[in-house]
């Protein structure tokens, strides 16, 4: 018999998180040793391939949703999407922006109920296999997506590996084609299930030992040198800055899971991954770095959504390093 952490190699499994431990040629089976035991347990893994992807295009219960930003976004995904690729818009759909950004920052969380009505407008229900992406790797605003999934318990949710540049490169079919969404009743979510922060907790907080903030944005955000988008440059006191970018290899792909982990058990150190927050500019990339934990087997730290740009609009402390 073979030993239970062992599993033979099937389309779903990515050889990428995975040894050879032995081939028999006669077989043709390949016996692989996983370096993430949640794949044998036949949880989703956080992020999927591209080439896995393509492998499953064909299945009913999946829905790919495209969740690129800026201000041509949806003309670019109208332009090119993956084939029969959904759209959702961060600003109008994923968030509840209000006029002063004081109040929760640049894109607040929608209503939970709002959230539940979108989701059945594009026809996911509980059994939906949900796949999204972006053309940022991953940090705008696919991972966004993915954590409120995640977030009202929704575990059959991935994110695509290195966006939609990865999937042209391996020939996934992409066209502009108008794609009809199925309908659904409303998703059954009453609550966001998982840890979140208001403003008040992180400055309890930011500087206590036994908690850790973790600031994604880029190091010369962080250090104070330029703000490209809020009113003040800096950080807020205690944080500690890992760009959202050290989650990646050069070629734009998530490093594998062991990196991962020990990466960020050596950042969070003794502290208890409950009392570790992390946050970006918007409560939009922070998510990446939610993301890149989870795939490495790590507990989901909280977010809070409000990020630099509550917190810099609040006549609270900020720090630089100038």
């Amino acid at each position: 018999m073979l030993n239970e952490n062992l599993f033979y190699l099937r389309p779903d499994l990515n050889p990428r998180k995975c040894s050879i431990l032995s081939l028999n040629y006669h077989s043709i089976s390949v016996i692989l040793v996983s370096e993430n035991k949640r794949l044998m347990k036949n949880k989703l893994e956080p992020i999927i391939e591209a080439s896995e992807l393509l492998a499953i295009q064909n299945s009913s219960n999946l829905v790919i949703i495209a969740v690129t930003t800026g201000p041509n976004a949806k003309e670019l995904y109208q332009e090119k999407h993956l084939d029969n690729a959904l759209f959702l818009d961060l600003n109008t759909q994923l968030s509840n922006i209000k006029t002063d950004f004081a109040q929760g920052g640049r894109h607040p969380l929608p209503e939970i109920v709002d959230f539940a009505h979108l989701l059945g407008t594009i026809g996911i229900t509980s059994n939906s296999h949900v796949v999204v992406y972006d053309d940022k790797n991953g940090a705008n605003a696919a991972a966004r997506l993915w954590w409120m999934l995640k977030a009202i318990g929704h575990e059959n949710v991935q994110v695509l590996n290195g966006g939609i540049q990865a999937a042209e490169k391996i020939g996934f079919p992409i066209n502009s084609s108008t794609v009809i969404p199925k309908t659904a009743e409303n998703y059954p979510a009453k609550n966001w299930q998982l840890g979140l922060v208001a403003i008040d907790e992180v400055a309890k907080n930011s500087e206590n030992e036994d908690y850790l903030v973790i600031d994604v944005r880029e190091a010369y955000r962080y250090r104070g040198e330029s703000e490209p988008i809020d009113l003040v440059a800096g950080h807020i006191p205690g944080s500690v800055n890992v760009p959202l970018t050290t989650n990646l290899d050069n070629d734009g792909l998530f490093l594998s899971p062991s990196i991962l982990k020990e990466k960020y058990q050596e950042v969070v150190g003794k502290r208890k991954l409950e009392n570790t927050i992390v946050h970006c500019g918007s409560g939009v990339t922070a998510c990446h770095t939610l993301l890149a934990m989870d795939y490495a087997g790590l507990e989901i730290p909280k977010l809070y959504v409000g990020s630099w740009s509550e917190w810099s609009r609040n006549d609270k402390n900020i720090a630089t390093e100038l």
